[in-house]
């Protein structure tokens, strides 16, 4: 069972990017973006479910967009109005149910791609 992310790169404050995650392990109950930066702990970024309801942390609600093509397995997180703070190695997950309440709790998540790095300078 395999997650691979594309389109990572480095790009300056307030550009965009979109990242993209496909793989046998794509599950259309439940897909996922996380990111880990430097030193920091791997948080939940946005979220998308079988009935197409999307979460997101409340840093990058209004920058960021989750979408999906379950006609390709494909999960896309389109990302505009990009920080400095958003430097982080980004990975996506999915899930087959929910076991906690907490949608972007890695809990819910039970496979993981190896990640794709994203740097953006000031």
């Amino acid at each position: 069972v395999t997650l691979v992310e594309s389109g990572g790169g480095s790009v300056q404050s307030g550009g965009s990017l979109r990242l993209s995650c496909g793989g046998s392990g794509y599950n259309r109950y439940l897909m996922a973006w996380f990111r880990q930066a430097p030193g920091k702990e791997r948080e939940g970024v946005a979220t998308i479910n079988i009935d197409g309801g999307t979460g997101y942390v409340d840093s990058v609600r209004g920058r960021f967009t989750i979408s999906r093509n379950n006609a390709n397995n494909t999960l896309y997180l389109q990302m505009n109005g990009l920080k400095p703070e958003d430097t982080a190695m980004y990975y996506c997950a999915s899930g087959a149910k929910y076991y906690t309440r907490d949608i972007l709790s890695e809990a819910n998540y039970n496979y993981w791609g190896h990640g794709t790095q994203v740097t953006v300078s000031s």
